[in-house]
């Protein structure tokens, strides 16, 4: 799930990169781009993962769709968010399902904790719910450096494995990039089309690389 009008993303048009903008333009743009385009990948410049548009419709049902928690499907994994206890823990696990649509950008998820837990987060000023992203807000932006390249890393990796993996030294550049080694992984791929080139830079060290259609 992703909120359409803060969560920024980046299009490419086969190897040739389109726009970079918040998800809601970006679905709107893809959705009016011509038939020559060709094929069109949407990257989430958080995580360098592919976002998945249903682009059926009219715009506002585009934009109602994204606004939409996911849904959970038979047989399919519940994403669950667990404060998880040590193994020699027995208390019972209460979990909180959220009733109701949730307002934009809010995503309803199940969340697993110990009773105790609970208590002490419905003892919050807020609550339980706004004390929750009022901790994961505040971890995030204490993360340490370490955290951060790993999270970029990551990012890269997940660009570079969705659209490069066929290109010429893409083993080699996934090697070079998690050695956090730009210079070699900068040689590996120097031949590819120099738009995948620049975002997936952009993604592994930092807005200094910037994109420009």
């Amino acid at each position: 799930m992703f909120d359409p009008a803060t969560k920024t993303c980046t299009a490419f048009a086969g190897e040739r990169f389109l726009l970079s903008a918040p998800l809601s333009e970006v679905a709107l743009a893809v959705k009016r781009s011509p038939d020559e385009v060709g094929a069109v990948l949407v990257f989430d410049d958080t995580t360098g993962r592919p976002i998945d548009l249903d682009l059926r419709g009219s715009d506002e049902e585009v934009l109602e769709r994204l606004s939409q928690p996911p849904k959970a499907y038979p047989g399919r994994y519940r994403p669950k968010t667990e404060v998880a206890p040590g193994p020699t823990e027995s208390e019972e696990i209460r979990s909180l399902a959220p009733r109701g649509r949730p307002k934009l950008g809010v995503v309803a998820r199940e969340v697993t904790l110990l009773p105790r837990q609970w208590d002490w987060l419905t003892n919050q000023p807020g609550g339980a719910s706004a004390t929750l992203r009022r901790l994961v807000d505040e971890a995030r932006k204490t993360a340490s450096p370490r955290q951060q390249r790993q999270a970029a890393q990551e990012a890269a990796y997940q660009f570079m494995q969705a659209i490069a993996g066929d290109l010429p030294g893409y083993e080699e550049a996934t090697r070079a990039l998690f050695a956090d080694d730009r210079t070699s992984l900068e040689q590996q791929i120097a031949t590819w089309p120099e738009d995948i080139r620049t975002y997936a830079l952009r993604l592994a060290f930092g807005a200094g690389e910037n994109q420009s259609a």
